[in-house]
């Protein structure tokens, strides 16, 4: 995969708005869903299903705290571009 082909994914996982709120959040602090699912008012499925989406792309990570999980962007692409655009 080339970098304009990893950059294409990881645009097309940032442009549905909940999970662009959600990186930006994650790019701040790391949370697990719970946390996320307060700020955001949304249900828990759908706050995972974003997740899940956001893992696949390899945009964030999550690191086990017992029986939660807790979540980071990892992707410098995609914090470039959310710092970017909340400028």
């Amino acid at each position: 995969m080339t970098k304009y082909e990893r950059m294409s994914e990881v645009l097309k996982a940032l442009a549905h708005p909940a999970r662009l709120q959600i990186v930006s959040g994650l790019i701040k602090d790391e949370c697990n869903v719970t946390q996320i699912q307060k700020k955001m008012g949304l249900p828990q499925s759908t706050i995972s299903q974003h997740l899940n989406v956001l893992k696949n792309c390899k945009i964030i990570k999550g690191r086990r705290e017992r029986t939660k999980v807790c979540y980071r962007v990892i992707n410098k692409y995609a914090k470039e571009i959310v710092k970017m655009m909340n400028k």
